[in-house]
């Protein structure tokens, strides 16, 4: 959400050759009446970033107080697969871009808002097949990346968060610790099911995982999250809390095909953690 209550949705379009771009939509109340850039907000640069040859991709935005600016983190389609990219602005206008900072195969990243220990806190979700967790990564500096450790592990056998999970949107900040919705990859003999759970991580310590919830709490039921270009997604990359501090509208992908809406808050959200965590 912007300083003067408007939502911004950085949403990924895909053109007619099937490689994407980051497109900006603007709503009063986060709802209804969006205006939409008349143009590519975010354009694949591949001359300056070769890394972005195939496209730009799924954008988590953070607001860096410290900074005075919006990071951008998204996933730059390469040669090699999808790598972990940033880019700093202040108005969705002009992007101050850093190329790759996770090479391939590496995604599903989000930088935290504050320094951790003097550092920049980044995680993302690298691949090492046939699994692949979830990760964090510190940085003085936002170029030079060091310290990766794993928050959080897939689980093995049925479960529906098994071999492979991934970060949603962006850690919200609550007195409990970091609060994160978080993907889990279901494989079935029918495809992929892409659900949502909760995890809590400790303020201080972003790896050290607090709680974690057992069951989904979101998942493809309506018919455009079920068919579409990628049938049975629901996807978030962003939210924007309201003014009380609690209320949450989550947007995701539906399919990739549509964007959905979803309400919430992070008052409901810790109380289900704790219900369904062990």
């Amino acid at each position: 959400m912007l300083p003067d209550g408007t939502t911004l949705l950085l949403c990924r379009v895909e053109d007619r050759r099937g490689l994407s771009h980051l497109c900006a939509a603007r709503s009063a109340n986060g709802i209804d009446g969006w205006k939409i850039d008349q143009e590519p907000t975010l354009l694949p640069d591949p001359k300056k970033f070769p890394e972005e040859l195939w496209g730009i991709e799924d954008p988590r935005i953070t607001f860096v107080p410290e900074l005075k600016k919006y990071a951008v983190v998204y996933t730059a389609y390469t040669r090699d697969g999808p790598g972990v990219a940033l880019a700093l602005t202040e108005d969705f206008h002009t992007f101050e871009r850093f190329g790759v900072i996770m090479s391939p195969e590496d995604k599903d990243a989000a930088l935290l808002p504050r320094r951790i220990d003097g550092n920049w806190a980044l995680i993302h979700r690298p691949v090492s097949a046939p699994r692949a967790h979830m990760w964090v990564s510190y940085s003085p500096d936002l170029k030079n990346w060091g310290g990766h450790t794993i928050m959080m592990q897939a689980r093995k056998g049925a479960w529906w968060d098994a071999n492979k999970i991934g970060l949603s949107p962006p850690p919200i900040e609550t007195p409990q610790g970091w609060l994160v919705i978080y993907h889990g990859v279901k494989q079935s003999c029918a495809g992929c099911i892409y659900r949502l759970g909760l995890a809590l991580f400790d303020l201080n310590k972003p790896e050290l995982l607090l709680k974690r919830s057992n069951e989904w709490v979101f998942a493809p039921e309506e018919l455009y999250e079920q068919h579409g270009d990628v049938g049975n997604v629901v996807f978030p990359c962003g939210y924007a809390i309201g003014p009380d501090g609690d209320s949450v509208n989550l947007y995701y992908g539906a399919a990739d095909t549509s964007i959905g809406l979803a309400t919430s808050s992070v008052r409901q959200m810790l109380h289900w953690l704790d219900e369904h965590s062990k």
